[in-house]
């Protein structure tokens, strides 16, 4: 039912809007429906993805307090790196189009920029199927990222995430690096 009307919506807005259908567009049809793209006659190849994002915090006073394992809620890289795993992993239930993956590697990693008083988070996801892992690597970074900001936010409201988006592609028809 709320699938049901999510659908209707969603050609609503595309008609609303006047978008025209396209068949660039992978999961919109010729004739404007969404649609989950057949993957099933697609060949099992090793993909991989990575996804990074900045958390930029407003002063040295703040980022410094990000190290502090002792904070009320406790180690802020440990849990942002399990929710950002954990997160990877249910990208089919967040994102209504996307297929469900044998994931057979997640990594979060960070990159600690003590000039700029900024951490670079980074999501890197591994399988062996006919579909890519970009967005599971996107969603990985997103939420390791936003735990971060829940796990500081009674530092400071001026925390920021930026720069969110996909570095590295590689498997199936196309691949990508803007490293």
């Amino acid at each position: 039912m709320m699938l049901s009307l999510l659908l209707r919506r969603s050609s609503l807005i595309f008609h609303r809007h006047q978008i025209a259908p396209s068949s660039t567009f992978s999961h919109i049809t010729s004739d404007g429906n969404l649609t989950m793209v057949d993957i099933g006659k697609k060949v099992a190849t090793q993909r991989h993805a990575v996804a990074e994002a900045v958390v930029k915090f407003p002063n040295a006073q703040t980022y410094q307090s990000y190290f502090n394992v002792t904070t009320k809620k406790g180690d802020a890289r440990l849990c942002s790196k399990i929710a950002g795993i954990l997160a990877a992993k249910r990208t089919a239930d967040l994102i209504p189009l996307c297929h469900q993956l044998p994931l057979s590697h997640i990594d979060i990693d960070y990159e600690h920029r003590h000039e700029e008083n900024e951490v670079l988070v980074r999501c890197s996801c591994s399988t062996q199927y006919q579909t890519g892992v970009e967005m599971e690597a996107m969603v990985g970074v997103t939420i390791a990222a936003v735990t971060i900001y829940d796990m500081c936010k009674a530092l400071s409201k001026s925390i920021e995430i930026r720069n969110i988006r996909l570095v590295e592609k590689t498997g199936g028809k196309s691949s990508i690096s803007s490293k």
